[in-house]
């Protein structure tokens, strides 16, 4: 009798031991995996125009949406806005250049020394958030996380070389996946600059850019049969997103700004086409507001009059005016030589054709799900969520979770 008493105190105690352990095990394992691919101006509905079987399997196994661009819908802008869940006027990228009154520096992305310093980037990337939490992460060219945001940069990140196939970068990121668990990346975000160059050149309706989104897709069957040969290949959350859309331009919808402003109304001018931010000479600013209001095919704000949709002209990087041209139009200060053909973006994000691509599959996310439209600063809240990380002040809402189980 002694015996079996013992022997159930014994079951007991393995029982218990057993319970206490076992979160234990499953804590080391608990935090979810993460990828997010960026495939630059890839427009919401490229893949409709094009035969994509891989981004067609992504939708039938996980969730398909698009998602609207923050303004002004430019790359750098938009890019940290997805990292970060600002808009362009909180976290101070405000354009691909700008000028910056207390460092008296104008930034541009061709500038490695700027786009490095920390200085220039306002919020809490996800990466910082990540690590700051004790998890991992890595980045691939991703805007932003070359700089020391916070006086931080995430556990693996590198400096932008164009020359670096895609393919090499996806190669890449599978190492990162094979890593040991103790070095190993939980979230993982990586960026290709197509199909934005083509779409540039030859315009987003051109059988170049069919072509290329088709190469694309290959890249990403490509990435999945490799991903998928990993033990944790079933823990993997994936998602492709993209930083805005894209416009067909011509020289025949071009706006010469110098054939309507005298030169002497204007201090600083920055930005690209189709969207400036001007910086008026001293006691100019009303009058060269009302001449920029009456030139046709274009929209001038000042602080004042932007629509408060376009969350803008709140940080002095904006300068006094944001010039933006209405869609499919260009504005520039010289004459028109054939420069402005093919495609751009920029425009005001009312326009969807500057909305980006969304697609997404895995354990965190619905299965063949079609869902609505959301704004891309719900991103991020969207990622801390699947990480289980509290998120830092940011200007989404959840409006993303419908995407999830």
């Amino acid at each position: 009798m002694k015996t079996l008493v013992y022997s159930l105190i014994l079951v007991s105690l393995m029982v218990f031991v057993s319970c206490i352990n076992k979160p234990q095990e499953q804590k080391k394992h608990e935090t979810p995996y993460l990828i997010v691919l960026s495939m630059d101006g890839f427009r919401w509905d490229y893949a409709d125009m094009a035969f994509t079987p891989n981004f067609d399997k992504m939708a039938l196994e996980g969730v398909r949406t698009s998602m609207q661009a923050a303004f002004p819908t430019k790359t750098f802008p938009n890019h940290y806005t997805l990292a970060t869940g600002l808009y362009p006027d909180h976290h101070g990228i405000v354009n691909n250049s700008f000028f910056d009154p207390h460092r008296n520096h104008t930034y541009q992305i061709s500038n490695r020394k700027l786009v490095q310093d920390g200085y220039f980037y306002g919020g809490e990337p996800i990466w910082n958030t990540a690590e700051k939490q004790g998890v991992k992460a890595a980045t691939y060219f991703w805007v932003g996380s070359e700089a020391d945001v916070q006086s931080m940069r995430p556990s693996i990140w590198k400096i932008y070389d164009g020359s670096i196939s895609f393919r090499q970068r996806a190669d890449s990121v599978i190492a990162w996946l094979r890593l040991p668990e103790a070095k190993r990346p939980h979230l993982i975000m990586w960026y290709v600059d197509e199909p934005d160059g083509i779409g540039h050149h030859f315009g987003p309706k051109s059988l170049e850019v069919k072509t290329m989104v088709q190469s694309l897709d290959s890249l990403l069957g490509y990435f999945f049969d490799k991903m998928n040969q990993l033990p944790i290949a079933s823990q993997v959350n994936f998602i492709v997103v993209s930083d805005h859309g894209m416009e067909e331009i011509s020289t025949e919808r071009y706006i010469n700004l110098k054939d309507f402003v005298d030169e002497n109304l204007l201090k600083q001018v920055t930005g690209g086409n189709p969207v400036f931010n001007i910086w008026s000479a001293e006691n100019m600013h009303d009058t060269l507001l009302s001449i920029l209001q009456k030139i046709p095919h274009i929209s001038a704000y000042d602080s004042n009059t932007i629509p408060e949709r376009l969350n803008y002209m709140s940080n002095e990087r904006c300068g006094d005016i944001v010039v933006v041209a209405d869609s499919s139009w260009s504005i520039g200060l010289e004459q028109a030589v054939g420069n402005y053909v093919g495609g751009t973006h920029g425009y005001d994000n009312r326009n969807t054709n500057m909305d980006a691509v969304f697609y997404a599959k895995g354990p965190a996310f619905r299965k063949g799900f079609r869902g609505e439209r959301f704004q891309n600063v719900d991103l991020y809240n969207l990622m801390t969520n699947i990480l289980g990380l509290n998120p830092a002040p940011n200007d989404g809402d959840q409006d993303a979770f419908q995407l999830l189980k």
